[in-house]
């Protein structure tokens, strides 16, 4: 479908689409190729609004691993989101916690919840989420429904992390911007 508004009018567009018709050289010339449409793009969920890009990378790939049916290359996936998601919740180096704690994950989590960094009704499910991810990466016996698991909870994680926060961020300079 065509917004004529953009296209200047439907004669034009009829023009430039026999044009590209007609055209005898290499339509590659003229755009870049990134891939073939395939099952991945179609069931890949997208990771929460203000998820640092890089987690954000992470978590599509773990989440294009899910649509393509990929379980133990999705848990690992999103176990990595998880881990690196959490350890930019601990202090500055230098301060505690130790660096046996900074470096596993299983150590971290437990750190974080004791110390309030994350809420304590994630922690049950945490624990289970660091185990499933480790068996996805070290033992290769994930099915869909442990890495469909892994999946909520690494967007729930990361919607409390980084998309609640800003969300309230952005509403409190709004408001702030209509007061003034």
């Amino acid at each position: 479908m065509v917004d004529t508004k953009t296209a200047g009018s439907e004669a034009a567009w009829r023009d430039v689409m026999s044009g590209l018709v007609k055209y005898t050289g290499y339509i590659n010339d003229h755009f870049k190729v990134r891939g073939h449409v395939s099952l991945k793009d179609e069931g890949a969920e997208e990771p929460p609004e203000h998820v640092p890009g890089d987690i954000a990378a992470v978590f599509t790939e773990g989440s294009t691993c899910v649509a393509v049916g990929c379980w133990n290359a999705a848990g690992a996936m999103f176990r990595l989101a998880v881990d690196m998601a959490t350890k930019s919740l601990l202090p500055p180096d230098g301060e505690p916690p130790i660096s046996k704690i900074r470096r596993s994950l299983g150590f971290r989590l437990e750190w974080l919840f004791q110390n309030g960094k994350l809420p304590t009704d994630l922690q049950e499910l945490a624990e289970c989420i660091k185990e499933d991810g480790n068996d996805g990466a070290h033992d290769g016996s994930l099915t869909r429904n442990e890495a469909l698991d892994l999946q909520e909870f690494t967007f729930n994680l990361l919607e409390r992390l980084y998309t609640a926060p800003k969300r309230l961020e952005l509403a409190a300079a709004r408001r702030k911007e209509r007061r003034s």
